[in-house]
């Protein structure tokens, strides 16, 4: 059997313990529940943060050694993080990737510098500032990495950026080219907007905003200053008549 600690996304979190050979979709599915609200499953993170993210097409994949390896992904502590249509995979690749670099000892060279310098990377990316040479670079700093660390917490630090360049590299090329999160996670991507057509000009989203970078008389459309918004998202949230457009 294999113990697993069930997180993320899913309805029934806490510690599973399974037999061997069974699938990714019956522990999400019969033993976690699903994920809430019906959303559709996107991956599941397995081993730790130096895991890797097996995606939906994957969800058949038996947990034994081998099958999840074969994947790209490990067993390592037992982790289970479960991610649905909204986790953007290149935020995913910096959390994971953030505590790894934090946990290094320091000792080699490869793990010290080489995930400082993916860490770098996968922030510029997330800011829109990415170039598309940049995927070509994290994979092979995390070759480098990889062959080069001395202990297994280098060794498999890149997996959580090598899994998601393997099986979302479409959200990589979407934050580089179209400067674009699909999921609307990364902050720095993200721009707001008032429909004037649906805004009734009740003020509330002006009387939220911390910076006050929204202006309009009541009763008439609203307007929000890019240059003084800081995308707290305290008018999308305010904003009854969904005026607010976030994109």
């Amino acid at each position: 059997t294999k113990v697993f600690a069930l997180a993320g996304k899913i309805n029934n979190t806490g510690l599973v313990e399974v037999p061997m050979g069974t699938t990714l979709r019956e522990i999400v599915y019969e033993i976690g529940g699903g994920i809430p609200g019906g959303k559709a499953f996107k991956a599941a993170q397995t081993g730790g943060p130096s895991g890797g993210c097996i995606p939906a097409d994957l969800l058949d994949t038996k947990v034994d050694y081998d099958s999840i390896n074969a994947t790209g992904a490990i067993m390592g502590s037992g982790g289970m993080v479960v991610m649905d249509e909204d986790t953007c995979m290149v935020d995913v690749a910096k959390y994971f990737l953030h505590f790894t670099q934090n946990e290094s000892c320091g000792k080699c060279t490869f793990c010290r510098i080489g995930t400082r310098r993916m860490l770098e990377i996968l922030d510029r990316i997330s800011q829109g500032k990415g170039e598309i040479e940049d995927i070509e670079r994290l994979q092979e700093l995390a070759q480098n990495i990889n062959q080069g660390s001395l202990c297994g917490l280098g060794q498999s630090a890149p997996n959580p950026v090598l899994t998601t360049l393997r099986y979302f590299k479409h959200e990589y090329e979407a934050h580089i080219i179209d400067k674009k999160c699909p999921t609307q996670v990364c902050v720095d991507l993200l721009t707001y907007t008032i429909d004037k057509d649906k805004c009734r000009g009740c003020h509330v989203c002006a009387l939220r905003c911390p910076v006050k970078c929204i202006s309009g008389k009541r009763k008439q459309p609203h307007v929000i200053d890019p240059a003084l918004c800081i995308k707290c998202d305290s008018c999308y949230k305010s904003c009854r008549f969904d005026a607010v457009v976030k994109a």
